[in-house]
């Protein structure tokens, strides 16, 4: 699995748990939801680390809750 993959994973999974749609995360985080989007549809493969933390504060997290997963723990290494 892919970083991407993992960050794409854990943020449909955070919106499942927290019972929000996409939009309202969007919303909530103060991103276009078009942004958003473009994350979970492989438009744009390389969110960056400020991008991560605006959608944890959108959800209400840290953002070493949302890496604190066995997803991120067990990632392979990207450069071989």
């Amino acid at each position: 699995m892919s970083t991407y993959e993992a960050v794409r994973n854990r943020i449909l999974q955070l919106c499942e748990e927290k019972k929000v749609a996409i939009n309202k995360l969007a919303m909530d985080a103060g991103m276009a939801p078009s942004s958003l989007k473009n994350i979970l549809y492989g438009r744009s493969k390389n969110p960056g680390v400020t991008t991560i933390k605006i959608l944890c504060d959108g959800l209400g997290i840290s953002i070493t809750e949302f890496f604190d997963t066995e997803e991120f723990r067990n990632l392979e290494q990207e450069i071989k």
